[in-house]
């Protein structure tokens, strides 16, 4: 798989709300009610990422999570990537 160009990560960005490209990766980070709910959606997006066969890096602090995508073996952003984050958005959106 190929990576996006700059151009085509920022047109498709546009459909997703809150998500940047920096340091060669889609990033977010989403804030929750408390470490228990943050926790029940990564499990679901483990599942999901799992599924994919495509696994985001994060980091999670009490009620925070932050999340990077980046396909690492194609060297930077790709359709997989925008795969992921839109999975994640409808996990997020169902809460």
């Amino acid at each position: 798989m190929n990576p996006l160009s700059e151009k085509e990560i920022s047109k498709k960005l546009e459909k997703l709300e809150g998500w940047q490209f920096q340091e060669n990766a889609l990033q977010t980070k989403f804030e929750f009610e408390n470490f228990k709910e943050t926790f029940s959606i990564m499990t679901r997006i483990a599942f999901e990422a799992e599924a994919q066969q495509h696994h985001p890096e994060w980091t999670n602090v009490y009620n925070t999570l932050s999340i990077s995508l980046s396909t690492h073996d194609a060297g930077g952003v790709t359709e997989k990537d925008f795969k992921m984050a839109t999975t994640i958005e409808k996990i997020i959106d169902t809460e």
